[in-house]
């Protein structure tokens, strides 16, 4: 069987509803973290906006952002069988991205998201339904690459199929991003997924948790230690600080790319550099030049609201690209 598809997702989508908030407060700890948000109890608090988007989630953005940078992309996902999981499937054909994986689990809801904005950053209110996906051992020799990310606490067995196919075509390369409930699962539990993840993309709290290593711990032995679960390349994003990539060799820092503008929601940042990384590499382009893909698309993706609304076509980060200053390179460290 011929190789049908650049990249196939893997993880669950939602319809997200974003409320941007007018009466709230932010109380954090002294050092700046542990920030909550807060709301007067028992009120009514009016709200600026509310703006619905059908088919995001970590790995659906993925598959998006990959079809609008020329790539031949699928998604192993579920949807419900109403109203809400139509929307979806026609948003799926409206991007190009196939939904020949798509399961339809006719007698359940869609899942559907609250993502509260406040201060260009997002408290998000979750649910994921017990759905029934395609089995990704079916998959054969469709791809060549997987992406893998966030998906219901009730698909811990789905963690194990995939692991397993990756087992029998160890010419597929798997990105991985651990979902919310991924990082609970640890990475004892996953073991096998993260043994067989050619890039694994977390930010530094999210290392530090998945590595078992204290707040603060110097990039380099984080990086060493996720190393040792299996990725062949880490990367580790730091807010706006920027993010840095380790092959396993050679360690690099990528700052920010340049933009005068503040940012409108950071919602999707994340998935947008996994986008572009991912997609420079499955372009045959080496770290280096995946590491200036990935914050243009983060970059553009925060000047909207919503996950994808941002996401580039190939042309269009090219010109970012080019108009970039010579500084905007990956830095050896």
């Amino acid at each position: 069987m011929k190789r049908k598809y650049d990249l196939v997702c893997v993880g669950d989508t939602v319809m997200d509803a974003f409320i941007t908030l007018h009466e709230a407060s932010v109380h954090c700890s002294l050092n700046g973290e542990k920030c909550q948000l807060c709301m007067s109890f028992a009120d009514k608090i009016p709200y600026e906006s509310l703006t619905v988007v059908p088919a995001v989630g970590n790995s659906s953005n993925v598959a998006v952002g990959a079809a609008r940078l020329g790539l031949n992309a699928g998604i192993i996902t579920a949807v419900g069988g109403d109203h809400y999981g139509q929307e979806i499937l026609e948003r799926y054909r409206r991007e190009g991205v196939s939904e020949e994986f798509v399961k339809v689990n006719r007698n359940k809801p869609t899942n559907y998201h609250f993502v509260l904005n406040f201060q260009a950053e997002r408290t998000i209110l979750i649910k994921h339904e017990d759905y029934e996906y395609y089995d990704p051992r079916k998959l054969d020799k469709k791809t060549d690459w997987l992406y893998f990310s966030s998906i219901g606490e009730h698909a811990l067995s789905i963690h194990d199929k995939v692991a397993d196919y990756l087992k029998r075509h160890p010419g597929v390369r798997m990105g991985f991003n651990p979902g919310t409930f991924q990082l609970r699962f640890g990475a004892k539990r996953l073991r096998e997924v993260y043994r067989h993840t050619y890039v694994l993309f977390l930010n530094r709290e999210e290392g530090e948790l998945v590595a078992g290593k204290k707040s603060g711990t110097p990039l380099p032995a984080l990086m060493d230690a996720l190393h040792a679960l299996g990725p062949k390349i880490v990367v580790v994003t730091d807010g706006p600080k920027g993010a840095y990539a380790s092959d396993g060799v050679s360690r690099y820092f990528m700052p920010p790319y340049p933009d005068p503008r503040p940012p409108v929601s950071r919602t999707g940042a994340g998935d947008a550099f996994s986008t572009g990384f991912l997609c420079a590499l499955i372009y045959g382009l080496p770290v280096t030049e995946a590491l200036r893909w990935a914050p243009v698309e983060s970059m553009h993706v925060v000047q909207f609201f919503g996950a994808q609304t941002g996401l580039l076509s190939k042309p269009k980060l090219m010109q970012f690209l080019k108009k970039a200053p010579k500084k905007f390179q990956a830095k050896a460290l």
